[in-house]
C-alpha cells in the first residue's frame, strides 16, 4: 500500500506556531491534504505529550489514530554546542516508537534543557551526546538531520554545520540512515554529493500552520503501517518510494544573499564578490545551492530509481489563477469546492486527470495545474529567510 507521510511538523506549542496546532484541526487537515500518516511533532514538550496521551489511540505497533487521521511520534530538537572551536547549531527530528518511548526521552532530557518554553526545544548537548542520551532510553528511535542545507541550525549549514556527517556524529554515524532534504533543496541537489548516496532523502512540510501540511512529503510503499515497517523503509531503503517536493527555488535560503539589502544572487555572483554584500559589505548570508555546490563532487546528479515530483500548493495555483490573494475567501471557495468534488489536494494536484476536473474548475486554474505538472513555471529564488516567488505563465 502507498502511503504519504508528513514526519516533520509543530505544534502549538512550538515558537512562531499557529494556535490552531491541535490535534483536531490537523487531522482535518491531514484528510483534506492527502496525508496517510503524520508526525505529531513537540513530542519533547510535556504539555503536549500529556495532550497526546490522552487522545490517541495505538491502532498498529507504534501508529496512532485520532478523528481518522494517522500519527507517529515525532519532534525536533535544536542542540547549541561548540566543537573544534566552532559554535554549532544544528536541527534533529526524532521518529519515536511510542508515547512510553517519548515519555522515557523526555525524562532524560528534562535536566539538560527547559522542554516546557519551546515545543523545539534548545539544548547544549553535542550532536553525539545527544544520540547517546536518547538511544539510552529508546534504542529504536530514529534520527534523522532536519532541513540539512539550510545556512542556519543544520548538519550542513554554512553558518554553524559540517562538511559531513562523520565530523557531527563521529560513532554514531551509521546509526544516521536518512536525511531531510528541505524546503531549498530537492533530490537531485543532494545526489551530486556522492557521501550522501547510501542514505534515503526525505521530504516533509515543517508545517507551523495546518494549511502548509504536505507542501513536502515523502512516500513509502509497504504491507501494513506500523512504526516497524516505516522504521525499515529508512533504514534499509525496502518501501521507501520517494518524496513531494516543493520547487527548491521557493524554498527561502536558496540563493545567496542580504535581506536588509534586497541582495539575492547566485553562487557564482556571491564567488566574484567574495561573498561581500555591495550594499553594506557584510558578509552575505550563503544559501543551499551555494552550500551543496561547495560539498558536491558530481557535476550531475545519480538519481537511480527512487521518484520524486515536484508541486505547488493548490491555493497558490488558484490564487494566481484568479489574480487575488492566496488567503482571500475567493481563493478559500474555489480550493473547498475542488475538494469536496474531487478529492485531496495531493490527489489533485498530482493524480486526477485535467479531463475529471474539467467540468467545474475555472480554466485557468486547469491552467496552473497543467504548468505546474510539466514544470512551465517562472520562480524568482529565495534567499536570506525570504521565499522565492513562483509565476504562473498563464496564456493571455
Amino acid at each position: 500500500m502507498t502511503v504519504i507521510a508528513d514526519l516533520h511538523i509543530h505544534s502549538k506549542y512550538s515558537n512562531s506556531t499557529s494556535p490552531q496546532m491541535e490535534l483536531p484541526t490537523l487531522s482535518h487537515w491531514a484528510k483534506r491534504k492527502g496525508i496517510d500518516l503524520l508526525g505529531t511533532g513537540d513530542c519533547t514538550h510535556p504539555e503536549w505529550l500529556k495532550t497526546l496521551s490522552a487522545n490517541l489511540r495505538e491502532e498498529n505497533p507504534g501508529i496512532y489514530s485520532y478523528g481518522g487521521a494517522s500519527f507517529m511520534l515525532t519532534g525536533e530538537v535544536s542542540l547549541v554546542w561548540k566543537h573544534d572551536d566552532r559554535g554549532r547549531r544544528i536541527h534533529l527530528v526524532l521518529l519515536t516508537p511510542s508515547l512510553e518511548d517519548a515519555a522515557r526521552i523526555n525524562q532524560a532530557l528534562s535536566p539538560r534543557g527547559n522542554l516546557v518554553y519551546d515545543g523545539r526545544p534548545m539544548l547544549g548537548l553535542s550532536a553525539r551526546d545527544f544520540c547517546e542520551i536518547v538511544w539510552e532510553q529508546s534504542p529504536d528511535t530514529l534520527l534523522i538531520p532536519a532541513h540539512v542545507w539550510t545556512p542556519w541550525y543544520a548538519v550542513f549549514g554554512a553558518k554553524s554545520g559540517f562538511d559531513s556527517l562523520e565530523e557531527c556524529f563521529g560513532e554514531f554515524t551509521g546509526r544516521i540512515y536518512a536525511i531531510e532534504t528541505g524546503l531549498s533543496s530537492d533530490p537531485p541537489m543532494n545526489r551530486r554529493v556522492s557521501a550522501l548516496d547510501h542514505l534515503r532523502l526525505i521530504s516533509c512540510s515543517d508545517a507551523h500552520s495546518p494549511t502548509k501540511l504536505a507542501r513536502e512529503a515523502t512516500l513509502f510503499d509497504v504491507a501494513d503501517v506500523s512504526f516497524e515497517t516505516i522504521s525499515r523503509a529508512l533504514k534499509t531503503g525496502e518501501g521507501y518510494a520517494g518524496t513531494f517536493e516543493f520547487y527548491p527555488q521557493e524554498g527561502k535560503y536558496h540563493y545567496d544573499g542580504h535581506r536588509a539589502c534586497g541582495i539575492s544572487w547566485s553562487p557564482a555572483q556571491t564567488m566574484a564578490a567574495d561573498s561581500k554584500c555591495p550594499v553594506c559589505g557584510k558578509t552575505l548570508t550563503i544559501g543551499v545551492l551555494h552550500r551543496v555546490q561547495d560539498l558536491a563532487d558530481r557535476a550531475e546528479p545519480e538519481l537511480g530509481n527512487v521518484p520524486f515530483r515536484s508541486l505547488i500548493p493548490l491555493a497558490e495555483i488558484i490564487s494566481q489563477a484568479i489574480g487575488v490573494g492566496v488567503g482571500s475567501k475567493a481563493v478559500a471557495k474555489i480550493y473547498e469546492d475542488m475538494l469536496d468534488r474531487h478529492g485531496t489536494e495531493l490527489d489533485i494536484l498530482l493524480e486526477r486527470s485535467l479531463d475529471d476536473l474539467t467540468a467545474d474548475t475555472p480554466e485557468r486554474v486547469l491552467e496552473g495545474i497543467a504548468k505546474m505538472r510539466t514544470g512551465d513555471i517562472v520562480i524568482e529564488p529565495g534567499y536570506d529567510g525570504v521565499y522565492g516567488k513562483v509565476e504562473i505563465p498563464f496564456q493571455a
